[in-house]
Protein backbone atom coordinates (compact mmCIF):
# COMPACT_ATOMS: atom_id res chain seq x y z
CA UNK A 1 0.00 0.00 0.00
CA UNK A 2 3.03 2.30 0.36
CA UNK A 3 2.68 5.88 1.17
CA UNK A 4 -1.29 5.18 2.42
CA UNK A 5 -0.29 2.13 4.71
CA UNK A 6 -0.85 4.15 7.73
CA UNK A 7 -4.61 5.33 6.59
CA UNK A 8 -5.85 1.62 7.54
CA UNK A 9 -5.96 2.66 11.17
CA UNK A 10 -9.49 3.78 11.50
CA UNK A 11 -8.72 6.81 13.46
CA UNK A 12 -6.17 8.15 11.19
CA UNK A 13 -8.32 7.81 8.38
CA UNK A 14 -10.93 9.20 9.98
CA UNK A 15 -8.70 12.41 10.74
CA UNK A 16 -7.70 11.89 6.84
CA UNK A 17 -11.42 12.57 5.78
CA UNK A 18 -12.31 14.97 8.20
CA UNK A 19 -10.93 17.88 6.23
CA UNK A 20 -12.79 16.92 2.98
CA UNK A 21 -16.08 16.76 5.16
CA UNK A 22 -15.81 20.34 5.16
CA UNK A 23 -15.74 21.19 1.54
CA UNK A 24 -18.95 22.12 0.10
CA UNK A 25 -18.67 19.81 -3.19
CA UNK A 26 -21.15 20.84 -6.27
CA UNK A 27 -21.64 17.63 -8.33
CA UNK A 28 -21.94 18.01 -12.22
CA UNK A 29 -24.19 16.01 -13.90
CA UNK A 30 -24.77 16.31 -17.61
CA UNK A 31 -27.72 14.15 -19.30
CA UNK A 32 -26.28 10.98 -20.66
CA UNK A 33 -25.93 11.07 -24.44
CA UNK A 34 -27.76 7.77 -25.03
CA UNK A 35 -30.77 9.10 -22.46
CA UNK A 36 -31.53 7.50 -19.54
CA UNK A 37 -32.70 4.12 -20.54
CA UNK A 38 -29.12 3.41 -21.30
CA UNK A 39 -28.28 4.55 -17.74
CA UNK A 40 -30.37 2.34 -16.41
CA UNK A 41 -29.22 -0.56 -18.84
CA UNK A 42 -25.80 -0.05 -17.45
CA UNK A 43 -26.48 0.70 -13.66
CA UNK A 44 -29.21 -2.64 -13.76
CA UNK A 45 -26.16 -5.29 -14.39
CA UNK A 46 -24.94 -3.99 -11.04
CA UNK A 47 -27.91 -3.87 -8.53
CA UNK A 48 -28.83 -7.33 -7.60
CA UNK A 49 -25.21 -9.39 -8.52
CA UNK A 50 -22.15 -9.41 -7.53
CA UNK A 51 -19.33 -8.11 -9.42
CA UNK A 52 -18.12 -11.10 -11.60
CA UNK A 53 -19.95 -14.46 -11.57
CA UNK A 54 -18.06 -17.66 -11.22
CA UNK A 55 -18.64 -18.56 -14.69
CA UNK A 56 -16.84 -15.77 -15.89
CA UNK A 57 -13.75 -16.85 -14.68
CA UNK A 58 -11.39 -18.93 -17.10
CA UNK A 59 -8.05 -19.23 -15.10
CA UNK A 60 -5.80 -18.10 -12.30
CA UNK A 61 -1.83 -19.02 -12.65
CA UNK A 62 0.91 -16.98 -12.58
CA UNK A 63 -0.17 -14.53 -15.36
CA UNK A 64 -2.84 -13.55 -13.34
CA UNK A 65 -6.41 -13.84 -13.71
CA UNK A 66 -8.17 -14.42 -16.99
CA UNK A 67 -11.63 -14.04 -17.71
CA UNK A 68 -14.69 -13.08 -19.93
CA UNK A 69 -16.35 -9.89 -20.31
CA UNK A 70 -19.06 -8.27 -22.96
CA UNK A 71 -17.91 -5.17 -24.69
CA UNK A 72 -21.22 -3.20 -24.84
CA UNK A 73 -20.18 -0.79 -26.96
CA UNK A 74 -19.18 -2.98 -30.12
CA UNK A 75 -22.82 -3.24 -31.38
CA UNK A 76 -22.62 -5.83 -34.09
CA UNK A 77 -19.19 -5.40 -35.48
CA UNK A 78 -18.25 -8.86 -37.50
CA UNK A 79 -14.58 -8.31 -37.37
CA UNK A 80 -14.48 -8.34 -33.50
CA UNK A 81 -15.87 -10.17 -30.99
CA UNK A 82 -18.06 -8.81 -28.68
CA UNK A 83 -17.35 -11.28 -25.85
CA UNK A 84 -13.65 -11.03 -24.78
CA UNK A 85 -11.36 -12.52 -22.33
CA UNK A 86 -8.97 -10.07 -20.40
CA UNK A 87 -6.19 -11.00 -17.74
CA UNK A 88 -5.15 -8.78 -15.13
CA UNK A 89 -2.66 -9.13 -12.57
CA UNK A 90 -4.45 -11.50 -9.05
CA UNK A 91 -3.25 -7.53 -7.01
CA UNK A 92 -4.87 -5.86 -10.26
CA UNK A 93 -7.96 -8.25 -10.31
CA UNK A 94 -8.73 -7.84 -6.36
CA UNK A 95 -8.65 -4.05 -6.91
CA UNK A 96 -10.77 -3.86 -9.57
CA UNK A 97 -13.30 -6.46 -7.70
CA UNK A 98 -13.37 -4.88 -4.11
CA UNK A 99 -13.88 -1.39 -6.01
CA UNK A 100 -17.45 -2.96 -6.42
CA UNK A 101 -17.89 -4.07 -2.60
CA UNK A 102 -19.86 -1.33 -0.50
CA UNK A 103 -18.28 0.07 2.70
CA UNK A 104 -20.38 -1.77 5.74
CA UNK A 105 -23.80 0.23 6.52
CA UNK A 106 -24.07 0.98 2.82
CA UNK A 107 -26.91 0.09 1.04
CA UNK A 108 -26.91 -1.22 -3.22
CA UNK A 109 -30.84 -0.43 -3.72
CA UNK A 110 -32.11 2.39 -1.62
CA UNK A 111 -35.95 3.14 -0.89
CA UNK A 112 -37.05 6.12 -1.46
CA UNK A 113 -40.73 7.94 -1.21
CA UNK A 114 -43.67 6.14 0.91
CA UNK A 115 -42.15 2.53 1.48
CA UNK A 116 -38.41 4.23 2.72
CA UNK A 117 -37.96 2.97 6.00
CA UNK A 118 -37.92 6.47 7.50
CA UNK A 119 -41.31 7.78 8.73
CA UNK A 120 -43.20 5.33 6.55
CA UNK A 121 -46.08 4.98 9.35
CA UNK A 122 -46.30 8.85 9.08
CA UNK A 123 -45.81 9.31 5.17
CA UNK A 124 -48.61 6.18 4.38
CA UNK A 125 -50.72 8.06 7.20
CA UNK A 126 -50.63 11.04 5.68
CA UNK A 127 -51.48 9.48 2.12
CA UNK A 128 -54.38 8.15 3.38
CA UNK A 129 -55.56 11.03 4.97
CA UNK A 130 -55.15 13.10 1.93
CA UNK A 131 -56.52 10.29 -0.17
CA UNK A 132 -59.78 10.04 2.34
CA UNK A 133 -59.30 6.59 2.79
CA UNK A 134 -60.12 4.97 6.02
CA UNK A 135 -56.92 3.33 7.57
CA UNK A 136 -56.84 -0.24 8.11
CA UNK A 137 -57.52 -1.95 11.26
CA UNK A 138 -56.64 -5.57 12.32
CA UNK A 139 -59.39 -7.01 13.66
CA UNK A 140 -58.97 -10.04 16.36
CA UNK A 141 -61.69 -12.20 17.83
CA UNK A 142 -61.61 -11.51 22.15
CA UNK A 143 -63.67 -12.13 24.61
CA UNK A 144 -64.38 -10.81 28.48
CA UNK A 145 -61.56 -10.55 30.27
CA UNK A 146 -59.00 -11.58 27.75
CA UNK A 147 -59.04 -8.60 25.83
CA UNK A 148 -58.00 -6.07 28.38
CA UNK A 149 -54.73 -4.96 28.11
CA UNK A 150 -53.66 -6.89 25.71
CA UNK A 151 -51.94 -5.14 22.30
CA UNK A 152 -54.16 -6.20 19.14
CA UNK A 153 -52.40 -8.68 17.35
CA UNK A 154 -52.23 -8.56 13.11
CA UNK A 155 -53.53 -11.60 11.21
CA UNK A 156 -51.60 -12.89 8.71
CA UNK A 157 -53.58 -15.00 5.49
CA UNK A 158 -51.41 -17.75 3.38
CA UNK A 159 -50.92 -16.46 0.19
CA UNK A 160 -51.64 -20.10 -1.15
CA UNK A 161 -55.48 -21.33 0.44
CA UNK A 162 -55.95 -18.04 2.53
CA UNK A 163 -56.48 -19.35 5.77
CA UNK A 164 -54.97 -17.62 8.75
CA UNK A 165 -51.99 -18.11 10.03
CA UNK A 166 -51.08 -18.55 13.22
CA UNK A 167 -47.68 -17.31 14.77
CA UNK A 168 -46.17 -20.09 16.62
CA UNK A 169 -43.05 -17.72 17.69
CA UNK A 170 -41.76 -14.49 17.25
CA UNK A 171 -38.04 -13.65 16.70
CA UNK A 172 -36.31 -11.06 17.89
CA UNK A 173 -33.83 -8.72 15.46
CA UNK A 174 -30.16 -10.27 16.15
CA UNK A 175 -31.90 -13.31 17.90
CA UNK A 176 -30.30 -16.76 17.45
CA UNK A 177 -32.24 -19.08 16.30
CA UNK A 178 -31.80 -23.03 17.78
CA UNK A 179 -33.11 -26.09 16.71
CA UNK A 180 -36.31 -27.69 18.90
CA UNK A 181 -35.90 -29.30 21.36
CA UNK A 182 -34.89 -33.12 21.23
CA UNK A 183 -37.52 -35.46 21.82
CA UNK A 184 -37.04 -37.60 24.97
CA UNK A 185 -35.09 -40.77 24.76
CA UNK A 186 -33.11 -38.91 22.03
CA UNK A 187 -29.50 -37.18 22.55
Amino acid sequence: MGEHAGLADPKAFARWLAPLRKIEWVVYAKRPFAGPEAVLAYLSRYTHRVAIANSRLVSMDARGVTFRWKDYRDKGNPDKPRHKTMTLTADEFMRRFLLHVLPMGFHRIRHFGLIANNGRKEKIARARELLNVVPAVAVTETTGDDAIGEPARPTFVCAHCGAQMIVLETFLRGQSIRGPPPERGES
